[in-house]
């Protein structure tokens, strides 16, 4: 609390705000209440869906707009004083990203608890996120706000002076951001579209109209008080059906409590299925399919002339035959899906075969879901090596999600809103008990929908599939993808394909739950990725016009002019992130991966030696951040599987011990410190001195706030 701030006016902005929460939830469970009271009387759920988005978007664009302001330190850090529960409800929402809500789950369970070789296991994810708030609590975020900065790049400029540590930071604040809210965006149109009917990319659009509303006027203050209200919205979203389905299936709605009841019937039908005759015959199915298109490889251009040639006989035998229309345009659609070059078509063909592969192994090519690692420490040299892989890559992910979620500007632009350093880690402590409340339930959903799965959908008759895996399906064929490969109008395990994006937003439909838990759920998966968008694109608008922008000199001199100036930036940011989402680059889960390896080597180095080390200068922070960031990027894109077809690489020989891109800050990490240690002994400090000293902890800061 500042001093003047006295305590009888601050009680009573306290009581309002408890009172704005208190009529926001009233008004959300009269939402539900109606919805559900609306669809018992036979309201049509092409309805239910869109009204649930409206109302809810609606709802946080009045909070934005009511919370419009163009006073600087209101647009950028709220005026610091949000209280502490209430910004580590914000800190979750932003923190519990499309990633989070959507992806998760989904990763859990494909890849089980720890993996495979080269998916490092969806388990990581909740240990790397939650532990890097260890880190911001015990390292970064105190500090952060003892200085009264208002972006993180003003930190490497208040610390290390000089414009380059500030540009430095500022481009790799866009670089991860931008990367991070692309993966948003997608999540946003990928529910937007599923809930209305519209096309994908009209989806994007309309999702990103609530992200404007949330974020263009009020800045930081609007952000702040939208996420609690998303957050509420995405906890009740999340609960709601992980408890159902787990009264549905265990007698009690306790699911994180009671899960562990389904991992020994799950192994067992999993061992049930590998043995299957009729999996059998899907996976050698799947293998023969994988030989078609590796001897396709062998002469490309000739296998185009081929398939054309097959094709069109095809074709022609069906017309005289009198087949029916259906067969003739689906050989008419897969002669039109030929591709038109040699080029296109080895790529083609190089990602069937790979598809086509994993596929043919046991299980549809997931782990089964308890082993510790994939491979056998005691086993051949390959499975030793797979061992050494999978556990390699489960800890890089780990380490690599930590020390991004200690760099993550976004996330810790949050913790200049308290009043106080003892709020900002009052602050963190508040973050993690919400996002405790999600993380342990996170697990259990996975869990509950692999069982709902393997006991109730797989072995069905084709006839008795239910019409939500048509509808998803239709949508986007990576989401959910089955086909009857052996003929026997029996679904397998192998002929079913979920997609990680997916697995979140279809449970209720899985768990038979009403319509209106899916219209919740789709509310929920959209303030998630509301709620990261709205603090990503403030992040990105800010470093562009307040630490790169034009010089000082020619910035707008008042206060509402470089508001004003944010605010457009922020607009044409996001116009731009939409049109990438467009083209759905990347699953939501791996985009957000790399945003947090890119944080972790471009910010963490500097900001920990900054502040334990008082000797790092100028150039050493320049060089190490130069160097980590470096190594990252090259890490990243020398094996990514288009450069490297592009550049006629053979697959997956660029690895360094196996690890994958998107843990690149696994190296680039420890060469950002290396090089800054190294620089800072072998060049004088007296090259360059800071600027501006930082502010620490001290009793100019305890004057300030007595509390600490």
């Amino acid at each position: 609390m500042k001093p003047s701030m006295a305590p009888r006016p601050l009680a009573a902005y306290h009581r309002r705000i408890h009172r704005n929460v208190f009529i926001y939830l009233v008004i959300l469970v009269s939402l539900i209440g109606a919805m559900a009271w609306a669809e018992q009387w036979g309201l049509s759920r092409n309805l239910i869906g869109p009204i649930f988005l409206f109302s809810t978007v609606m709802i946080y664009a009045l909070i934005g707009i009511s919370s419009r302001t163009t006073d600087e330190d209101e647009y950028y850090v709220a005026g610091r004083r949000i209280p502490a529960m209430y910004n580590g409800m914000a800190t979750a929402a932003d923190w519990m990203s499309a990633a989070s809500f959507i992806s998760l789950a989904g990763a859990l369970y494909l890849q089980g608890f720890s993996g495979s070789g080269q998916q490092p296991g969806g388990l990581a994810y909740v240990m790397g996120w939650t532990g890097g708030f260890c880190l911001v609590a015990l390292l970064i975020a105190p500090h952060l706000r003892a200085m009264k900065l208002y972006t993180l790049p003003d930190y490497f400029d208040q610390r290390y002076g000089g414009r380059w540590p500030r540009i430095l930071a500022a481009l790799a604040s866009v670089l991860c951001s931008f990367t991070y809210v692309v993966a948003q965006i997608y999540g946003i149109g990928l529910i937007a579209s599923r809930l209305t009917g519209v096309q994908f990319e009209i989806g994007i659009l309309l999702g990103l109209g609530g992200v404007l509303l949330c974020s263009f006027l009020g800045g930081m203050r609007a952000i702040t008080w939208t996420q609690v209200a998303q957050y509420i919205m995405l906890l009740l979203a999340f609960m709601i059906p992980v408890s159902w389905l787990a009264y549905k299936q265990l007698g009690t709605p306790l699911a994180p409590l009671a899960y562990g009841q389904q991992l020994a019937q799950i192994e067992a039908i999993e061992q049930k299925l590998i043995n299957d005759p009729a999996e059998i015959e899907v996976r050698q199915a799947f293998a023969r399919r994988a030989q078609v298109y590796e001897d396709r490889l062998k002469n490309v251009d000739a296998s185009m002339v081929i398939l054309r040639q097959e094709l069109e006989e095809k074709i022609r035998m069906l017309k005289s035959q009198s087949a029916d229309y259906a067969a003739i345009a689906q050989a008419r659609r897969e002669l039109l899906a030929v591709p038109r070059d040699a080029s296109t078509a080895r790529e083609q063909w190089t990602r069937a075969m790979h598809d086509n592969r994993e596929r043919s192994k046991p299980l549809g090519g997931m782990p089964p879901h308890t082993q510790a690692y994939a491979g056998n420490p005691e086993g051949s040299p390959k499975e030793v090596k797979l061992f050494n892989e999978s556990r390699l890559n489960f800890l890089a992910l780990v380490f690599c999600l930590m020390m991004g979620t200690a760099g993550l500007p976004h996330l810790l632009t949050r913790f200049y809103t308290v009043p106080s350093v003892a709020e900002a880690r009052t602050s963190v402590a508040w973050s993690l008990f919400f996002i405790g409340l999600l993380y342990l339930s996170v697990p259990a959903l996975a869990v509950l929908v692999k069982f709902e799965v393997l006991n109730n959908l797989v072995g069905s008759s084709f006839e008795d599939l239910p019409s939500w895996m048509a509808q998803w399906a239709r949508l986007d064929s990576g989401l959910l993808e089955f086909s009857d490969v052996n003929g026997d109008r029996i679904l397998q395990l192998g002929e079913l394909k979920l997609g990680a994006d997916m697995v979140m937003l279809a449970t209720p439909e899985m768990g038979g739950m009403p319509f209106v838990v899916s219209g919740l759920v789709a509310a929920g998966g959209l303030a998630a990725a509301l709620s990261t968008a709205d603090g990503l694109l403030l992040t990105i608008s800010n470093a562009l016009v307040h630490d790169i922008g034009p010089g000082r000199e020619r910035k707008p001199k008042s206060s509402e002019g470089r508001v004003i100036l944010s605010k457009f930036a922020l607009l044409a940011v996001a116009m731009l992130a939409a049109v990438v989402a467009a083209f759905k680059p990347a699953e939501i889960l791996a985009l957000v991966s790399t945003s947090f390896s890119l944080a972790a080597a471009a910010f963490f180095p500097g900001m920990v030696l900054g502040m334990v080390w008082r000797k790092v200068h100028r150039p050493a922070v320049v060089a190490g951040m130069l160097a980590g960031l470096g190594v990252t990027l090259y890490y990243m894109v020398i094996n990514a599987p288009g450069f490297r077809y592009f550049m006629g690489l053979p697959a997956n020989e660029g690895l360094w011990f196996g690890i994958q891109p998107l843990s690149a800050g696994v190296f680039g990490v420890p060469v950002g410190f290396l090089v800054m240690a190294l620089l800072t002994c072998l060049l004088p400090s007296s090259w360059v001195t800071p600027r501006v000293a930082p502010a620490p902890p001290t009793s100019k800061v305890q004057s300030e706030y007595p509390g600490l």
